[in-house]
């Protein structure tokens, strides 16, 4: 089953769980604000995305230009940024999915059905 990390207030994360509903897909779904995905699930997705750490990361966020992490992060080692990941969900790029074959984040219903109906 996926699980999907989502932020109530996000017409992406709603878009994506609407659509996981549509396509009868079951899911898990956890508030990434309360419970940020683990260091394990972080791992997991930074390798599926081609080790791209920038990848995890909500750059059109407050906290993500309040932290200056535009300028930091380059410098930044895997295991600080993972821990600042793991620590503040409102840095993790959302909808966060992991699952059997799945790792996405954003929203972007050709490629995740492409890649559903490839699984």
């Amino acid at each position: 089953m996926l699980t999907i990390y989502t932020y109530a207030n996000c017409d992406r994360c709603r878009a994506a769980t609407r659509w996981l509903r549509e396509q009868g897909v079951a899911f898990a779904e956890r508030p990434i604000r309360e419970t940020p995905p683990s260091l394990q699930e972080l791992r997991a997705m930074r390798a599926a995305l081609g080790g791209e750490l920038h990848r995890l990361f909500n750059t059109s966020g407050r906290d993500y230009r309040e932290m200056d992490l535009k300028r930091r992060l380059p410098s930044m080692s895997e295991a600080e940024a993972l821990t600042l990941l793991a620590g503040n969900g409102n840095l993790v790029k959302r909808p966060f999915v992991l699952g059997p074959g799945v790792a996405w984040v954003g929203f972007d219903a050709a490629a995740w059905g492409a890649a559903l109906r490839s699984a």
